[in-house]
């Protein structure tokens, strides 16, 4: 069976240079941060690792995304806003 980590790298990532994930509104992910005391659901279920909490913000290092859509659901405000690259962009299988 393969590890988390070894299926990612089968990936390949034409970063788009417009984001397709962005954070709606920054005080919402204070406010969960301070809240729950624990890492936020989108740090806690992304499989590979595109957000993180800096400084007391959270940043979004989109061009990591593996595109499953989990941050959106596990986000208890509603607060990503999420959509595919543009056509030709963003992850696709790497062969060889």
């Amino acid at each position: 069976m393969m590890r988390v980590e070894e299926k990612l790298y089968t990936l390949r990532y034409k970063r788009d240079e417009q984001p397709h994930l962005v954070i709606k509104e920054a005080q919402k992910c204070v406010e969960c941060a301070m809240k729950n005391g624990v890492p936020q659901p989108c740090i806690a279920v992304c499989p590979a690792n595109v957000y993180s909490w800096i400084d007391q913000k959270i940043v979004v290092s989109y061009e990591n995304c593996v595109e499953c859509g989990s941050c959106r659901i596990a986000c208890p405000y509603d607060n990503i806003s999420w959509k595919y690259p543009r056509y030709g962009l963003g992850i696709a299988l790497r062969y060889g």
